[in-house]
């Protein structure tokens, strides 16, 4: 449905700055101009066109989550495209416009289905959009497998890689693998010939390590500090190399508990603010209530009863960026982070700023955080939530 509305009197987060007392003007699902107030005010409308007075708030490109397992109480990870859709639905409601199911290690098997559920879903949305799929594994360290499943890892297969690939149509955005496996390079190098982009990951490798993945295009980092060989001062391992290279971009789940926020003030002051982006990392109990017998509790995050290993954190991408702008980062900064970046990095065209042309995906919210609407193709998503 083609829709022309203009918010003004707003707070403008453009993905570059912030544009106080601004309008933006939305016209068949794209942002078709932004300007003053004065403009606004000397600006003759079709009746057509609905006007919103926004009352200074903030607005903002809606939100890109690139890591996220599940949420309300579905998973990518259930192999049924439904679900895909619900977590669609259901991430709208918390500001995010565009999302990357990320589906665990599996058996070649299992793993295929998740793949299919995903592409069916793919433009059935009444939310969110559905970008691709990220695949976390099969290509993983058994040293740092986290709540990976052990039985879902495995070598290198360059043949494997061709089938999943044939599987996704095409709609693999992003795998988190392992740069020190054996065969990585050639692995590599195939990934770079399909468009994949390659994130080091549950991962043992070593500083040089790491950079021999460099050197054939592994520059991301998935949830850095997480499942990884720790930083050490002899040996830097992946963090020391995220630490030292500006170049590689790092995601970062923004619960405070995954990444202590000290750490995040490190890495404002370390690193390039257009290498970071922010994740959940949720999985399908996330905004959901545990039953007494589930295998995991809550505890600022989910762990599991067993072992307390963390499984993923129970926050939305709007609680993210709310807990970076508590951790003292600029609001402006914490949106570059939760939209503009994760857009750059995974190559989305037309997503992550509020500039005319680009898709009008957007989000308003108050300056106390505690209201959140979702404009995704120009239209209003109801019941969104703060």
């Amino acid at each position: 449905m083609d829709t022309a509305l203009c918010l003004h009197n707003a707070t403008v987060l453009t993905g570059f700055s912030v544009m106080k007392k601004c309008a933006v003007y939305i016209k068949d699902n794209y942002i078709a101009d932004v300007y003053n107030e004065e403009r606004f005010k000397q600006k003759k409308f079709d009746s057509k066109v609905k006007i919103i007075d926004v009352k200074g708030a903030y607005v903002a490109p809606g939100l890109i989550d690139t890591h996220i397992h599940g949420i309300g109480g579905y998973s990518a990870d259930d192999a049924d495209y439904k679900s895909i859709l619900a977590m669609s639905e259901i991430l709208a409601r918390y500001g995010v416009t565009s999302f990357i199911p990320t589906l665990c290690a599996a058996p070649e098997k299992e793993l295929v289905k998740k793949i299919k559920a995903v592409v069916k879903a793919m433009g059935k949305e009444k939310g969110a959009h559905i970008l691709g799929m990220h695949l976390e594994g099969p290509f993983l360290s058994p040293d740092r497998i986290g709540a990976q499943d052990r039985y879902g890892i495995c070598d290198v297969d360059l043949k494997l890689l061709d089938r999943l690939w044939k599987a996704s149509k095409g709609k693999i955005i992003n795998m988190t693998l392992a740069p020190e496996l054996k065969g990585m390079r050639e692995l590599a190098l195939n990934c770079i010939k399909k468009g994949i982009i390659m994130q080091a990951g549950h991962t043992n490798a070593t500083y040089e390590q790491m950079i021999e993945g460099m050197q054939v295009n592994i520059m991301h980092v998935t949830h850095l500090f997480n499942a990884m060989r720790p930083l050490h001062h002899r040996e830097p391992g992946v963090v020391g190399a995220a630490l030292i290279h500006p170049e590689i971009s790092c995601e970062i789940i923004g619960d405070g508990i995954h990444v202590n926020p000290n750490l995040i003030a490190l890495l404002m002051k370390s690193k390039p603010l257009s290498q970071l982006v922010l994740i959940t990392d949720a999985f399908d109990l996330a905004k959901t209530e545990l039953p007494p017998d589930s295998p995991y509790y809550f505890d600022e995050c989910f762990k599991r009863k067993c072992d307390d290993v963390i499984v993923g954190s129970g926050i939305s991408m709007f609680d993210g960026l709310r807990n970076l702008v508590r951790y003292e980062v600029p609001v402006e900064k914490a949106i570059r982070m939760a939209s503009s970046n994760p857009a750059k990095i995974m190559k989305q065209e037309n997503k992550g700023f509020i500039i005319p042309g680009y898709d009008a995906d957007i989000i308003i919210f108050d300056k106390e955080f505690k209201n959140v609407q979702t404009i995704i193709n120009g239209q209003f998503i109801k019941d969104a939530k703060p």
